[in-house]
């Protein structure tokens, strides 16, 4: 069984985009939803051949910080 992960999608000028919430870097856009799943796939495989992901979960931090406006 694979792994499984969040995709977060939204529209834009007629095309759908999205990421991977838990894998960084890992963006890309289709015409279609299932052209996006379908390409979102193929750019994490190719993510992964260059950087195999660690399964072991380092715990996050948050700090909140301050930008001007």
């Amino acid at each position: 069984m694979g792994m499984k992960f969040t995709l977060d999608y939204w529209e834009d000028e007629g095309w759908y985009v999205g990421r991977l919430r838990e894998v960084p870097g890992v963006f890309s856009q289709g015409k279609t939803l299932d052209e996006l799943e379908e390409n979102i796939r193929e750019v994490y495989q190719l993510m992964r051949k260059e950087q195999p992901i660690v399964r072991r979960r380092q715990r996050a931090r948050s700090k909140l910080i301050a930008i001007p406006a």
